[in-house]
């Protein structure tokens, strides 16, 4: 039998310990030839606090597990009885459906990009408003009008004296107004 992703529903905030744990009990069972990966879907995420760069994991998907299985008797009830997990997504309760191929390709080539190139955690978007926290335009709003997610950088128009000026800044000099 080939082995099939399936979505574990587990206590939200509890991921990586399901994630801890049942590789413990695949482990305990010997059942390490019927389990490839388990994994929760996460990516690398950069914000600014206190003038610094900090890196956080933020999950795609919080509340779930990704786990790579034979579908059988056994590996069912070795998935269902860890604590803190609530069931299988798709299908029905006693034969889980698994996710398509194309799906388990697209998610985890969203996990090897977000480990690759962090992404900011604040996001911003064409037209939205922003204060201007650092820099020589300190204390002014302004609105955006281009985002540059690989340069972190976005093209901001700020009123001086009553003109509109664009003005490139990074996206550690903005905050969201």
């Amino acid at each position: 039998m080939a082995m099939r992703w399936y979505v574990v529903h587990a206590y939200s905030g509890y991921e990586k310990t399901v994630q801890r744990t049942l590789k413990e009990r695949v482990a305990r069972a010997g059942l390490e030839d019927r389990f490839g990966d388990i994994l929760v879907p996460t990516e690398e995420v950069v914000e600014m606090k206190d003038g610094q760069k900090r890196s956080s994991e933020r999950k795609f998907f919080p509340g779930y597990v990704l786990v790579q299985m034979e579908m059988d008797e056994e590996t069912w009830h070795l998935v269902r009885s860890v604590p803190r997990v609530l069931g299988f997504i798709g299908g029905s309760g006693d034969k889980p459906a698994p996710i398509t191929e194309r799906e388990a390709d697209e998610i985890l080539s969203r996990v090897r990009e977000g480990q690759d190139k962090p992404k900011p955690k604040v996001l911003f978007e064409v037209g939205e408003m922003v204060r201007v926290a650092d820099g020589p335009f300190n204390d002014f709003n302004g609105v955006v009008e281009q985002v540059n997610y690989e340069k972190n950088r976005l093209n901001v128009s700020v009123m001086i004296f009553g003109r509109s000026t664009p003005v490139e800044l990074d996206f550690s000099q903005v905050e969201k107004a």
